[in-house]
Protein backbone atom coordinates (compact mmCIF):
# COMPACT_ATOMS: atom_id res chain seq x y z
CA UNK A 1 0.00 0.00 0.00
CA UNK A 2 1.35 3.30 -1.13
CA UNK A 3 1.70 6.68 1.40
CA UNK A 4 -0.69 8.73 2.10
CA UNK A 5 -1.09 12.15 0.16
CA UNK A 6 -0.59 15.38 1.79
CA UNK A 7 -2.09 17.51 -0.29
CA UNK A 8 -0.52 20.71 -1.08
CA UNK A 9 -2.69 24.33 -2.29
CA UNK A 10 -1.26 27.26 -3.45
CA UNK A 11 -4.44 29.82 -3.79
CA UNK A 12 -1.87 32.20 -5.80
CA UNK A 13 -0.92 29.77 -8.98
CA UNK A 14 -4.18 30.68 -10.59
CA UNK A 15 -5.32 27.04 -10.90
CA UNK A 16 -8.29 25.79 -9.82
CA UNK A 17 -8.28 24.32 -6.43
CA UNK A 18 -9.77 20.91 -7.91
CA UNK A 19 -7.65 20.63 -10.10
CA UNK A 20 -4.63 21.11 -7.90
CA UNK A 21 -6.21 17.86 -5.97
CA UNK A 22 -6.11 15.94 -9.52
CA UNK A 23 -2.29 16.99 -10.62
CA UNK A 24 -1.13 16.12 -6.76
CA UNK A 25 -3.15 12.47 -7.19
CA UNK A 26 -1.64 11.87 -10.83
CA UNK A 27 1.58 13.01 -9.63
CA UNK A 28 1.71 10.20 -6.75
CA UNK A 29 0.59 7.81 -9.09
CA UNK A 30 3.50 8.23 -11.43
CA UNK A 31 6.00 8.39 -8.85
CA UNK A 32 4.22 5.54 -7.05
CA UNK A 33 3.17 7.16 -3.47
CA UNK A 34 0.04 6.22 -4.99
CA UNK A 35 -1.02 2.70 -5.79
CA UNK A 36 -4.33 0.36 -6.84
CA UNK A 37 -5.99 -0.36 -4.22
CA UNK A 38 -5.13 2.59 -1.94
CA UNK A 39 -7.71 4.78 -0.16
CA UNK A 40 -7.42 8.45 -0.80
CA UNK A 41 -8.42 11.09 2.06
CA UNK A 42 -11.82 11.59 2.66
CA UNK A 43 -13.58 14.71 1.46
CA UNK A 44 -13.57 15.90 5.15
CA UNK A 45 -9.81 15.19 6.42
CA UNK A 46 -7.94 16.92 2.96
CA UNK A 47 -11.23 20.05 4.34
CA UNK A 48 -9.49 19.65 7.50
CA UNK A 49 -6.03 19.62 6.31
CA UNK A 50 -6.12 22.16 3.56
CA UNK A 51 -9.05 24.52 4.63
CA UNK A 52 -10.30 23.72 1.09
CA UNK A 53 -14.20 23.30 0.58
CA UNK A 54 -14.93 19.18 0.80
CA UNK A 55 -17.49 19.73 -2.52
CA UNK A 56 -13.84 20.87 -4.11
CA UNK A 57 -12.41 17.79 -3.13
CA UNK A 58 -15.69 15.58 -4.12
CA UNK A 59 -15.20 17.48 -7.19
CA UNK A 60 -11.45 16.68 -7.61
CA UNK A 61 -12.29 12.84 -7.07
CA UNK A 62 -15.19 12.83 -9.49
CA UNK A 63 -12.36 13.81 -12.09
CA UNK A 64 -10.58 11.17 -11.32
CA UNK A 65 -13.00 8.58 -11.32
CA UNK A 66 -14.26 9.84 -14.81
CA UNK A 67 -10.39 9.53 -16.06
CA UNK A 68 -10.44 6.27 -14.35
CA UNK A 69 -7.93 6.52 -11.74
CA UNK A 70 -10.63 6.06 -8.95
CA UNK A 71 -13.93 5.05 -7.57
CA UNK A 72 -16.16 5.59 -5.14
CA UNK A 73 -17.79 2.65 -3.17
CA UNK A 74 -20.13 3.77 -1.08
CA UNK A 75 -20.20 3.88 2.48
CA UNK A 76 -16.32 2.44 1.93
CA UNK A 77 -14.59 6.05 0.11
CA UNK A 78 -12.40 6.29 -2.82
CA UNK A 79 -9.89 4.08 -4.26
CA UNK A 80 -7.38 4.09 -6.86
CA UNK A 81 -7.78 1.80 -9.65
CA UNK A 82 -4.82 2.24 -11.72
CA UNK A 83 -1.41 3.50 -11.57
CA UNK A 84 0.51 5.85 -13.56
CA UNK A 85 3.72 4.94 -12.14
CA UNK A 86 6.65 3.60 -14.74
CA UNK A 87 9.42 1.60 -13.75
CA UNK A 88 12.31 4.13 -14.80
CA UNK A 89 10.05 6.82 -13.07
CA UNK A 90 9.66 5.42 -9.54
CA UNK A 91 11.21 6.39 -6.42
CA UNK A 92 13.97 3.80 -6.54
CA UNK A 93 14.88 4.80 -10.14
CA UNK A 94 18.16 5.62 -11.88
CA UNK A 95 16.65 8.79 -12.98
CA UNK A 96 15.43 10.11 -10.01
CA UNK A 97 18.63 9.32 -8.25
CA UNK A 98 20.56 11.41 -10.89
CA UNK A 99 17.77 14.09 -10.65
CA UNK A 100 18.41 14.20 -6.77
CA UNK A 101 22.49 14.81 -7.28
CA UNK A 102 22.16 17.05 -10.00
CA UNK A 103 19.84 19.43 -7.74
CA UNK A 104 22.50 19.15 -4.79
CA UNK A 105 24.99 20.09 -7.41
CA UNK A 106 22.96 22.87 -8.58
CA UNK A 107 21.99 23.80 -4.32
CA UNK A 108 25.99 23.77 -3.89
CA UNK A 109 26.70 26.15 -7.10
CA UNK A 110 24.78 28.46 -5.72
CA UNK A 111 21.28 28.03 -7.41
CA UNK A 112 17.93 29.12 -6.27
CA UNK A 113 14.86 26.97 -6.24
CA UNK A 114 13.57 29.77 -8.61
CA UNK A 115 16.51 29.57 -10.85
CA UNK A 116 16.51 25.79 -11.06
CA UNK A 117 12.90 25.60 -12.00
CA UNK A 118 14.09 28.11 -14.71
CA UNK A 119 16.32 26.02 -15.78
CA UNK A 120 14.42 22.73 -15.88
CA UNK A 121 11.43 24.36 -17.48
CA UNK A 122 13.84 25.87 -20.46
CA UNK A 123 15.30 22.39 -20.69
CA UNK A 124 12.05 20.55 -20.48
CA UNK A 125 10.97 23.06 -22.87
CA UNK A 126 13.46 22.85 -25.51
CA UNK A 127 13.62 18.63 -25.42
CA UNK A 128 10.31 17.54 -25.57
CA UNK A 129 9.50 20.54 -28.39
CA UNK A 130 11.69 18.38 -30.18
CA UNK A 131 8.35 15.48 -29.32
CA UNK A 132 6.20 17.62 -31.67
CA UNK A 133 7.61 19.25 -34.08
CA UNK A 134 7.81 17.91 -37.17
Amino acid sequence: MGTVVEFRIDRRSGVATYLQIVRQVEQALRMGALEEGDRLPTAAQVAAATKVNPNTTLKAYRELERAGLAEVRQGAGTFITRSLARPQAGPDSPLQTALTEWMEQARSAGLTGQDVTALFEAVHTATFQRDTIG
